[in-house]
């Protein structure tokens, strides 16, 4: 039986800010939330606000925990992860971040108790999964010079964020392709910069250049669902769903509209690891792949995440370089960095215990 949730807000700090078309981030605050039962086992969730794109704060993410989210879980009984994680959803609307927190914390709940890893839990496919390095907006020879520092280190795939003018973005991306040659992997990240039509303009400019962009992602504004099958449809390069991409419902409308080749599949956007794999079975049916991505948060929640994508064979590709920005890569839990293969522990749940965070 589910005896207390309790919360605590904590802080990490990053090693240099982090900059996007969207927000500038110096620092990671997130939720930590502790599901404590009967028989004394313990679950591990955590939420990052990214009110930019998801509308959570610190403040209302505590809130929708302590308040609707508890009041439905307290006294409930372990017998059914299904029950708990429909509560969870319906508990209150929105608030995706803090339902993805419980949700967390249920499923390492239940794969503590199982006495297996998550990603063995969900499925097992993999235990480990390779992930990109993302250049941050910066000035092109700053961005340039990250990049080979990186190449260097072993990473060969880059995710390249842009925001600024048209000329300025294509010339950085240009600068890159010549620094790092044509075998390292470069992917575009527009964090919804463009109108469609610009949007095209750029990518078929990118085309002409033959400067062999994996994929552009969230090229248009969020709620812009027909902008973005219009940049789908005018382009080759292949084009990827973030921002548009909240629910199941989200995923079958780009599906039916044909809006995109692949999904980024968040648990912030998501409400958590359900709904998330909801998604990536859609994907599946549908032809499209997807990457298991996040915002800048917690390490909790990106271990949670890894676990997932090891655990369901169409999620191909990971952007889970967050722990990476953080200044005490100490503070890294639940899964292990070598460059850029990050792999599962074998430890019950998402391998984070209470007595690790204190």
């Amino acid at each position: 039986m589910i005896q207390n949730i309790l919360v605590s807000i904590d802080q990490y700090k990053l090693h240099s800010p982090f900059v996007t078309a969207v927000r500038r981030v110096e620092a990671i605050e997130t939720i930590t939330v502790h599901i404590e039962t009967e028989s004394g086992l313990k679950g591990v969730g955590a939420a990052s606000p990214t009110w930019q794109i998801t509308g959570d704060s610190i403040a209302s993410i505590k809130e929708a925990i302590l308040q609707p989210i508890k009041s439905e879980l307290l006294g409930q009984p372990l017998s059914s992860l299904e029950a708990l994680l429909t509560k969870v959803k319906t508990a209150c609307k929105g608030n995706y971040s803090a339902k993805a927190a419980v949700d967390i914390a249920l499923y390492d709940l239940f794969s503590k108790r199982r006495n297996l890893p998550l990603y063995e839990m969900l499925g097992g496919y993999r235990n480990c999964i390779s992930t990109d390095m993302t250049l941050s907006i910066d000035q092109e020879e700053k961005m340039t010079m990250k990049a080979m520092e990186l190449i260097k280190d072993g990473y060969d795939a880059l995710k390249i964020k842009i925001g600024g003018k048209f000329e300025e973005d294509l010339s950085r991306i240009r600068s890159l392709r010549q620094a790092v040659g044509s075998e390292i992997t470069l992917r575009i990240d527009a964090n919804q910069h463009w109108e469609p039509k610009e949007a095209v303009r750029f990518i078929q400019k990118l085309e002409e250049e033959n400067l062999k962009i994996e994929f552009i992602e969230q090229p248009v504004a969020a709620d812009d669902f027909e902008g973005l099958a219009y940049v789908t449809q005018h382009v080759t390069t292949p084009i990827m769903a973030d921002e548009s991409l909240f629910s199941a419902k989200d995923a079958l409308k780009l599906v039916n509209m044909q809006a995109c080749d692949l999904f980024n599949i968040k648990l912030m956007k998501t409400g958590g690891i359900r709904e998330a794999i909801v998604i990536a079975d859609i994907a599946e049916a549908a032809g499209i792949s997807c990457m298991i991505g996040s915002m800048m948060e917690s390490p909790i929640s990106v271990a949670a995440a890894i676990h997932l994508a090891c655990g369901h064979r169409n999620i191909t590709k990971a952007d889970m370089d967050a722990p990476l920005w953080l200044e005490n890569k100490e503070a890294i839990k639940g899964v292990s960095y070598n460059k850029s293969l990050i792999n599962c522990l074998n430890s019950p749940g998402i391998g984070i215990e209470a007595s690790m965070l204190k």
